[in-house]
């Protein structure tokens, strides 16, 4: 792939941009500056700098995010920053098919709401994760306003009804993990769900953070506001 184009499909710009980018010095690969825009390259793997920031070739672009407080999943918020301004410039100008740049969130979490956040460019990826078919399970740390007990635990797993809808919602799992934790699993994401979901047993959500996504877990070491890149292997537990 020649190296204007390999620049291009990871975001740096149009290939104008890039070619203008690599003319003029700003590219090295293998600690060697390269000055021809068409110099062909292996793209699988590739290292190479730009402005001296490292980065490597992705084919696709699969990330997790620790989400913080106070951000939308929006690239158009309305009150609150973008959870997109989290993430450097070549992830939200990926090209893509369509109308919509950059990698875009699987699913959305309220603006209060902290915690694991996917964040991709395949289409594929995100239909799978957020079809209610493949029922992706997903577990939230709850911090409840009142003291919980086992009897709302039982009815969250037998099933609350909620306003908008006239079948029962249950969770996947749920248990108390202290006075006020509640750890609750569900595999399907209605508008906000959690939220109301404890509101129709009796008690209140005062803080939700979500901990994992299938067999994917939020780090211990990735910071609020943090990314990193998914690997194989973390792609391996999001599978069905």
């Amino acid at each position: 792939m020649q190296l204007q184009d390999l620049l291009f499909s990871q975001g740096f710009g149009t290939r104008r941009v890039c070619a203008g980018l690599i003319q003029q010095g700003h590219v090295s690969v293998a600690g060697e500056t390269v000055a021809d825009a068409t110099a062909d390259f292996e793209p699988a793997g590739l290292l190479f700098r730009v402005d001296g920031v490292e980065w490597q070739y992705h084919e696709r672009a699969y990330l997790m995010l620790h989400k913080p407080a106070g951000t939308e999943c929006s690239r158009k918020p309305s009150a609150y920053p973008s959870i997109y301004t989290l993430l450097p410039a070549p992830l939200r100008q990926r090209p893509q098919k369509g109308a919509v740049q950059g990698v875009q969130a699987v699913g959305r979490l309220d603006q209060d709401t902290t915690g694991l956040l996917l964040l991709t460019d395949d289409g594929q990826f995100i239909h799978r994760m957020s079809s209610p078919k493949h029922h992706v399970p997903k577990v939230y740390e709850v911090t409840l306003k009142h003291a919980g007990d086992e009897r709302q635990v039982q009815r969250l797993l037998e099933g609350v009804t909620l306003e908008d809808d006239p079948r029962p919602v249950r969770a996947a799992a749920c248990e108390l993990a202290g006075e006020k934790q509640l750890r609750l699993t569900l595999t399907e994401g209605k508008y906000h769900q959690v939220k109301r979901m404890v509101a129709a047993v009796g008690n209140r959500v005062e803080a939700l953070h979500r901990s994992k996504i299938g067999g994917l877990a939020l780090p211990a070491d990735l910071l609020p506001g943090q990314w990193r890149w998914l690997g194989p292997a973390d792609l391996d537990t999001l599978r069905p």
